[in-house]
């Protein structure tokens, strides 16, 4: 108080002026996790060029002519950038994370979590999304992790919004699309753009490589082929030991990641012929990258590998399927994104990559980083063409092709990258059943299981000499990275050179030769098959009318795999909820000589060269080390899994917390198209009389995870319907809390409801009766409901889509939204008329301003925003007094003044803050506030539009009148 009296008048004005500002900033904290970046206006007259994003094959001579302007592009991506200092956050986590002497050890974020402490401010998300919609996009959805935003438009208006034009380039006889010219956005956001994705049709390739000249059948007598089967590999890598103490994956999930659908009876014929219990994969499809697609030109082929031998080697963990649609804007990276962003599952391998050359300099190292503090760990295929990684991609320079390359994202510091080895070819011993490595085959039955003990390995290097084609190479991907410094982690084993300091590639290796010996493998996409082969396993593996098999190679095997062994060890030694990266245990263990000799293979011999001259002009790639240890070929070796898993240290993470598991179950299992439909979740304690609370996320088809809270008898029950017919799957994710564990795996409650089909195509529908009441009147800021009323007529049955129309008041109707609400509608203006009956909906027009304005009070709502314009800024409009402004910024300077004059008034600065924040708001006359508009009064004639959802030519209309008093 002594303070106080001794400042002037105008002195009080300033401190007051400060506290208005203070709780104004203490009121938003509560709201805004960070700080927003974006403080200029978004001006789109100037702009900036946002780097890297002009891919390198979008070249003049490959160019096709530009796309049609109307032609439709869905899920565009805007992605952000953190600010400097999230990024050192960032990394002092990820570094804290796996320090086990660190009370932040193995500490894992949720994906809501992180999107509090790294994500994008919402005011800066809403700010960007206005801008889209101001260029005519329709938004999609917002990151779960508030790092990007997704959205969709025209050709057109991408070229006005980013200045650029979209262009069709033929390479290689393939058309592909995307922009002409880098891309360019206002200059107000431009600083938090990392980029804008999903513009151009260029996908990875899958690392796997057809297994050539095989007939006849495996170990069989009279034939003699070999080929990996399951059995074979958990022989040879030391994995049936794991399996008789018990560890088979149990509580683990491993994701895999794909670009094209698969069939579900391809995966069901491998496990059933392989000795393995049937269990199909949990199924996520992007949303936003189309219609779920089998694409049998090697992506089909590449997810079925991954997804059976995964499975094989860890038979007890749950399997997750994560893949796109049939936007060919979207690829297999785009899966790995939505594999991060909602985290599924706590090991993630990916088959698909491109040379570093090759990138378009939008690499997945934000996201990596994102998943490794989220507990993720990442494999991926070191490639397959050798040493020259970029061999073969299309409109690389041939400079560029044959230069030594390495493989993106095995490159990745936060990926364990995967390399290839095979059996010598040269010693006979190795091949012979009977001979001491394989079972020979009696009678006529193959002998699936014939691997007998361990086979050692070399390099694997399969190139054709003077081939001249780009399939004649054959060889592991490796070498040194051209975008990546050397991680801290990877030293201290013999092979490591100092004077290299970029990372080196790959970690580690596994059998990947598709012909010494090569993987068997169960796939419907006759890209694997041999000549006049006609089906795949339909006879044990053995294609029922030639005795074909299915079979391949390639670095694709060994990331499936190797995620199949991490998830044996994680069960093992207690990582219920992951390890992150796995990079620094591996070479801290590699790196003391007793472990490396009885964990890991050595390999000796073998090199990546590239041995086809009509490809390669420089032969030199890299070689395993005589004497053993480290090379940029094969990494630390392959592995003993049982001594691995031995001598890997066990979680020092103890839990207390109570075992749950949940379950899901639907009404009706076989509902019609857009009929409710009730899912019942229950989650339960494995031990004790306490119930679970907390939150339970549902996830529909594959979509953002919906947060729901658990009812006190540890239940939720969530209704809905579905648009369309077919299968479609629910999942429940029980969060956990701090009594009760989250269940195990990262999907533990699923359902799949068969959709039917509701008939249209004839009869026809009216509104009778009309809109109830004829005349809908409210005030400004409030709401009321019409009730519309569907009438079948003529044996119709089918969906009624319904939307509504203001004409001409279109543009009058500032900030006014609509909701269907009804339990037949599902919030959507979906309606099923089925038999003779009439269907109600209700219509709620909603004419108030705070309501409907905002993105945030729309945005996933179940609102429709009729015209939004924005708020209006009164002290602007009303010549609002800038001493408010003022003061607060004359009061930050004052407050500056007296903490630098006196160490005591710095402290009772604080004290005074914190004392008079209410009387300073009243003493100078309140915060100056921005207020939203309400719809103007008037009325207004508004049109209600029937459709059925299949016949076009089958709609009515109905009217009535709206008054705004």
């Amino acid at each position: 108080m002594k303070i106080i009296a001794a400042l002037s008048r105008q002195k009080f004005l300033w401190v007051c002026g400060l506290l208005a500002a203070c709780s104004m900033i203490v009121v938003s904290a509560g709201a805004q996790s960070v700080a927003p970046r974006i403080s200029s206006e978004i001006n789109s007259a100037e702009t900036s060029v946002v780097r890297n994003s002009l891919h390198p094959l979008a070249q003049a001579q490959y160019d096709a002519g530009r796309m049609p302007a109307d032609r439709r592009l869905n899920g565009i991506s805007i992605v952000f950038n953190r600010s400097a200092a999230q990024e050192a956050d960032l990394q002092g986590l990820i570094a804290a994370q796996q320090n086990p002497s660190s009370p932040l050890f193995h500490q894992w974020l949720t994906p809501d979590q992180f999107a509090v402490r790294f994500g994008m401010a919402d005011a800066d998300l809403s700010t960007v999304q206005s801008w889209l919609e101001q260029q005519g996009f329709s938004i999609d959805s917002v990151a779960r992790s508030k790092n990007g935003i997704h959205f969709t438009g025209t050709v057109r208006q991408v070229e006005q919004a980013f200045s650029t034009e979209m262009h069709f380039y033929k390479v290689n006889g393939t058309q592909h699309f995307a922009p002409s010219t880098a891309l360019s956005v206002p200059s107000g956001m431009a600083p938090t753009v990392l980029a804008i994705k999903n513009l151009d049709s260029f996908r990875p390739t899958p690392r796997l490589i057809t297994k050539k000249n095989l007939h006849g059948k495996f170990t069989q007598a009279g034939t003699g082929e070999i080929v990996f089967s399951p059995g074979d590999i958990k022989t040879a890598y030391d994995i049936m030991p794991l399996y008789s103490a018990g560890f088979t994956g149990t509580g683990q999930s491993i994701t895999l990641v794909g670009q094209s659908g698969i069939q579900v009876s391809d995966l069901e014929n491998f496990q059933s012929d392989a000795g393995l219990a049937v269990k199909d994969p949990t199924q996520f499809l992007v949303p936003n990258s189309g219609d779920s697609t089998v694409v049998a030109d090697g992506d089909e082929a590449e997810s079925d590998l991954d997804l059976e031998w995964s499975n094989a080697i860890a038979p007890g963990a749950t399997i997750n399927f994560v893949y796109v649609g049939n936007n060919l804007n979207y690829s297999a990276f785009d899966s790995i994104q939505y594999a991060i962003d909602e985290k599924i599952g706590i090991i993630v391998s990916s088959s698909y990559g491109v040379c570093e050359v090759g990138l378009d300099g939008e690499t997945l190292e934000s996201s990596f980083e994102q998943g490794t503090a989220q507990g993720q760990t990442f494999m991926a295929a070191a490639g397959d063409t050798g040493s020259t990684d970029c061999y073969g991609t299309s409109g690389l320079t041939t400079a560029q092709q044959e230069a030594l390359a390495v493989d993106y994202p095995a490159s990745s510091p936060y990926v364990t990258g995967m390399g290839g080895t095979e059996i010598s070819q040269t010693n006979a011993a190795y091949y012979t059943p009977g001979d001491g490595y394989w079972e020979e085959a009696t009678g006529n039955s193959d002998t699936t299981n014939s691997v007998q003990k361990y086979i050692p390995e070399i390099v694997w290097n399969d190139d054709e000499s003077n081939c001249g084609q780009q399939d004649c190479l054959s060889a592991s991907g490796g070498g040194t990275s051209s975008l990546f410094t050397k991680p801290s982690w990877q030293t201290g084993v013999p092979g490591i050179s100092s004077s290299i300091t970029m990372r080196e590639v790959p970690d580690l290796a596994l059998y990947a030769s598709p012909n010494w010996p090569g993987y068997l493998l169960c796939s419907s996409d006759p890209t694997l098959w041999e000549e006049g082969q006609e089906s795949s396993c339909t006879s044990g593996f053995e294609d029922s009318t030639t005795g074909d098999l299915t079979a391949a190679g390639g670095t694709s095997f060994d990331g499936p795999i190797f995620s199949g062994i991490l998830a044996l060890i994680n069960q093992k030694q207690g990582y219920a909820s992951g390890q992150g990266l796995v990079n620094p245990t591996l070479y801290t263990l590699a790196s003391n000589g007793v472990t490396y000799s009885a964990a890991f293979h050595q390999i000796t011999s073998g090199n990546n060269d590239c041995d086809v001259p009509a490809n390669c002009s420089n032969t030199d790639g890299f070689s395993a080390s005589s004497t053993g240890g480290y090379s940029q070929v094969t990494g630390l070796g392959s592995v003993d899994a049982s001594n691995l898993a031995a001598a890997w240290p066990a979680s020092t993470i103890i839990s207390s917390l109570i075992d749950t598991t949940t379950t899901i179950t639907a009404a009706n299992t076989a509902p019609n198209v857009g009929a409710s439909d009730t899912f019942t979740v229950t989650v339960t304690a494995a031990s004790g009389t306490l119930t679970p609370t907390g939150t339970v996320n549902l996830i529909v088809d594959g979509g953002t995870a919906i947060p729901e809270t658990l009812s006190s008898n540890g239940t939720y029950v969530y209704t809905t319907s579905f648009s369309t017919a077919g299968s479609h799957v629910i999942f429940a994710q029980y969060q956990g809390s701090t009594v009760f564990a989250a269940s195990p795996g990262s999907e533990s409650g699923s359902v799949t409801v068969n959709v039917a089909t509701v008939s249209s195509g004839s009869g026809s529908f009216a509104f009778t009766p009309a809109p109830t009441p004829s005349t809908l009147t409210v005030a400004q800021g409030s709401q009321g409901t019409e009730t519309i009323t569907i009438k079948p007529a003529g044996g119709y049955t089918g969906t009624v889509d319904l939307n509504i129309d203001a004409g001409s008041a279109d543009g009058a109707l500032q900030n006014l939204c609509w909701e269907w609400s009804d339990q037949n509608s599902a919030g959507d203006g979906v309606v099923p008329i089925t038999g003779t009956a009439s269907a109600s909906v209700n219509l709620t027009l909603i004419a108030n301003g705070a309501e409907c304005a905002t993105d945030g009070a729309v945005l996933g709502s179940g609102k429709h925003v009729l015209r939004t314009l924005r708020p209006v800024n009164s002290a602007k409009n009303t010549g609002g007094n800038p001493l408010p402004m003022t003061l607060a910024f004359a009061g930050l300077l004052l407050v500056g003044f007296l903490g630098r004059a006196s160490k005591r008034l710095r402290g009772l600065v604080g004290l005074l803050l914190l004392a008079t924040v209410g009387l300073a708001v009243t003493a100078c006359g309140g915060v100056v506030t921005t207020p939203t508009s309400n719809p103007p009064t008037g009325t207004y004639t508004i049109t209600v539009t029937g459709q059925d959802s299949v016949t076009s030519s089958i709609t009515n209309t109905t009217t009535f009148t709206f008054v705004i008093n």
